[in-house]
């Protein structure tokens, strides 16, 4: 499993950092300044949470069980809340409305919260 999430925290990481040029360079001449701030904060988010995928990857202290957690909660989540915005936030670009999944951004937002609260619990179970 360990392998398995340090590989997707790679590609996460990469992805991250290719959207966030894409939004600073490419994106910046055609979205408005907010537009561009909404897409910003799903590539935070990403980041974020794959560098915690990282971590959670390469920890010892984890239990095999709450990393699979995670790692499920985890990509949910990022597919969920920073998926969604940034369809949200180039939603101008199409002809497809994304307003109408709007809704998954706070589910995905939830599913993180989920993620880090599976390794708080999982290190209030560990015997010190």
């Amino acid at each position: 499993m360990e392998r398995k999430i340090v590989m997707i925290a790679a590609l996460l990481g990469v992805s991250a950092i290719i959207l966030g040029a894409f939004g600073a360079h490419a994106l910046k001449k055609v979205l408005t300044g907010e537009q561009l701030i909404t897409f910003e904060t799903g590539v935070k988010y990403q980041m974020y949470h794959t560098l915690f995928l990282l971590f959670v990857g390469l920890s010892s202290q984890i239990s095999d069980l709450a990393k699979k957690r995670i790692f499920y909660f985890i990509i949910s989540g990022i597919l969920c809340f920073s998926g969604s915005i940034y369809l949200l936030a180039t939603n101008d670009l199409t002809s497809f409305d994304f307003r109408v999944i709007g809704f998954i951004t706070p589910i995905g937002g939830l599913l993180l919260i989920i993620g880090w609260i599976c390794l708080f619990v999982d290190f209030l179970r560990k015997k010190s």
